[in-house]
């Protein structure tokens, strides 16, 4: 992988993390590292199951395959951030 391609990577993870933290309701204690580390796997893995479903490669934007990475995202955002609190209310 280039310079390039880890630089682009990292930026989608940020934005698709972002936009899984947005969809989640309520507020997340979650630092903006592991959002973009969520993100990051969101993209790979909703990349993954798009091309899986042979939504990957249409003309244009894929949206069918952003939307896979928002919801994997947001399912992602949501366990950390609930796992979190779990621990925080145990304590």
């Amino acid at each position: 992988m280039t310079v390039t391609g880890i630089i682009t990577a990292l930026i989608v993870g940020l934005i698709i993390g972002a936009l899984g933290r947005l969809v989640v309701p309520g507020k997340q204690n979650i630092p903006i590292w592991l959002t973009m580390v969520i993100g990051i796997v969101a993209a790979l893995l909703g990349t993954v199951l798009a091309r899986a479903f042979g939504v990957a490669d249409t003309k244009g934007f894929d949206w069918i395959e952003l939307a896979f990475q928002v919801v994997l995202a947001a399912v992602g955002v949501a366990l950390v951030a609930g796992i979190g609190s779990r621990r925080r209310l145990t304590r």
